[in-house]
């Protein structure tokens, strides 16, 4: 069955919309008392339109980069990601966590000498980061801000402790599809490129593996989008979903993740407030 729905475009929303994203995080960054933030950028899409609207809300020299590379990051991600922060014009600083994943490592060795590699060795690295983003935010009195989109978070697709880190989250009230369109919008909007070409092409990835893709672990993202749109934002039945071309496993796989997801929610960073999904 031909899918018959798919995730209206913000089309003319974009500016209003990213106009209150600025303005919430400016306000956010202010009411906690801080004037800087950092971000770890990863030359994914979530951390580069979270430095660009960090860098409209505060401007570029409040805004500080810090890219923490692991065994599995591509090269390609750490120049998009020294690309962005160059056209940005903010401070970034490199630091690689493969010393510090190898120590994690050697110590839990021999707890689990009997174990197989799985997503514990992922979520460590994750973590890693979100306590070097802490050092730095309390070394230098930066305000931290999360990266994660509204589709990873209702999927469950983040790590406590770890890229979960930060105390207000820019981008985590807009579904991946549609911080994409936003992405390209802004970009139309300014004289140079600021997110590279690159990251808006890119098949999505954590990197947290060899060869690990979003896609791997989640259905792509219109599909995941379209589904939580119908039934977290409109209150569409999951048989009403199906019957609009959607497979009953994709819809009952997103709506289960979301379910047993839902103690991470708790713990998220606050997210703007946003018009664009309420009933």
């Amino acid at each position: 069955m031909t899918r018959s729905f798919q995730l209206p475009a913000l089309t003319l929303e974009c500016p209003s919309v990213w106009e209150s994203l600025v303005d919430q995080t400016a306000k956010a960054v202010a009411k906690a008392g801080f004037t800087d933030v950092v971000i770890g950028l990863s030359g994914g899409l979530d951390s580069s339109a979270t430095a660009v609207i960090a860098v409209d809300a505060l401007g570029a020299e409040h805004v500080h980069g810090v890219l923490m590379p692991s065994p599995y990051s591509s090269q390609g991600s750490i120049t998009d990601t020294l690309t962005l922060a160059s056209q940005l014009g903010i401070q970034t600083n490199l630091i690689p966590i493969t010393p510090v994943f190898d120590a994690f490592k050697a110590s839990l060795a021999p707890v689990f000498q009997d174990c197989e590699t799985d997503i514990t060795e992922e979520n460590l690295q994750a973590r890693i980061r979100g306590t070097l983003l802490m050092a730095l935010s309390n070394k230098f009195g930066y305000f931290v801000l999360a990266t994660g989109n509204r589709s990873e978070a209702l999927a469950g697709y983040a790590t406590l402790y770890g890229d979960m880190v930060g105390s207000y989250d820019p981008v985590g009230a807009l579904y991946k599809t549609h911080l994409y369109e936003l992405c390209r919008w802004r970009n139309s909007t300014s004289s140079h490129m600021l997110i590279p070409t690159e990251i808006l092409e890119k098949e999505p990835s954590a990197e947290l593996s060899p060869g690990q893709l979003d896609s791997h672990a989640l259905p792509p993202y219109d599909i995941l989008d379209a589904i939580y749109y119908l039934y977290v934002d409109k209150g569409v039945s999951r048989v009403d979903i199906v019957g609009m071309g959607f497979s009953e496993e994709e819809v009952e796989n997103a709506i289960r993740r979301m379910n047993a997801s839902a103690f991470k929610r708790q713990y998220a960073a606050p997210i703007p407030k946003l018009h664009i999904y309420q009933n």
